[in-house]
């Protein structure tokens, strides 16, 4: 089976993580116990998962001149994604500020940066778009790109999955061109009018795993394996980048949900055993659960 081909256009961030014993009220300062910095951002989480999920994976986003830039260069293409559509912007790169408490509740701060001047494609964007097999972006860069992606996408026979988060309504133009969209419960119930739009509807449950609604009425739902889970971070993104590379390899099986639901329930339960965002799996270890 030849690898399928992935062309991720979205998001890239630097996450600063700080684990604490409670998150700060407004106005206290308090104590990490420990801090990392590494590679965030949907696109490029989805991105790595498809690589690892044994996919041929290319990124189309943008960094800024910073000093994160090169280790989110570095992440990217040290786990087999193609970067040569990676563009660096003058100014930050996008930031993600997370602060996590013993409990595992989370406070987020976003700042876009490079990310928010994704707002068009180059004619090699395109060129890659059009060649690939499946398409998969997400709300973290400008919807006008996204929308130019996805219609380019379904001029050229290119599948288009869409995992819309953060969560905003559909434009109708892109609404038409989507394939499959990939949500979770809350996701499905804030674009419950947009989902009759879309002839795939993949909806994550966590540890329930996922279940999938067709536009010819099939409903699809797998259970998600048993494991001891440490950190959800990435999870979504691991399933995500797993099911597009499965959806991609499964093209013309009658079976087609059902094993691109397995394989990305598989994905993202594996990546619960491990902390951070950077936890999707590897193909051999999807396989073997």
């Amino acid at each position: 089976m030849a690898p399928s081909r992935i062309v991720v256009v979205g998001s890239v961030n630097a996450d600063l993580s700080a684990r604490v014993d409670a998150l700060p009220r407004p106005g206290a300062t308090v104590l990490a116990r420990s801090f990392d910095v590494g590679q965030g951002g949907k696109g490029a989480n989805q991105a790595i998962a498809a690589a690892r999920a044994g996919g041929t994976v290319a990124f189309v986003g943008a960094v800024g001149s910073d000093a994160f830039a090169p280790m989110l260069r570095d992440a990217l293409a040290g786990a087999g994604v193609d970067t040569r559509e990676l563009r660096t912007e003058r100014g930050p790169s996008g930031v993600a500020i997370v602060t996590v408490d013993s409990a595992g509740e989370n406070s987020i701060v976003v700042a876009a940066g490079a990310n928010s001047t994704v707002t068009t494609l180059t004619d090699s964007d395109l060129d890659l778009i059009a060649a690939a097999d499946v398409l998969v972006c997400q709300f973290e860069i400008p919807l006008p790109a996204v929308t130019a992606a996805a219609r380019h996408a379904a001029r050229h026979g290119t599948e288009v999955i869409v995992n819309p988060s953060p969560v905003q309504r559909l434009p109708d133009d892109l609404a038409a061109v989507v394939d499959v969209l990939v949500v979770n419960e809350g996701e499905e119930r804030t674009l419950r009018e947009d989902l009759g739009a879309v002839p795939h509807v993949v909806t994550t449950l966590g540890r329930s795993g996922a279940r999938a609604r067709s536009a010819d009425g099939t409903e699809t739902r797998v259970p998600a394996p048993e494991v001891t889970a440490v950190d959800t971070t990435g999870a979504g993104d691991a399933f995500t980048g797993a099911f597009g590379v499965r959806w991609a390899e499964l093209a013309g099986d009658r079976d087609r949900m059902q094993g691109a639901l397995e394989f990305g329930c598989a994905a993202g339960a594996l990546a619960t055993t491990r902390r951070g965002a950077d936890s999707a799996p590897t193909r051999a270890e999807i396989e073997a659960m």
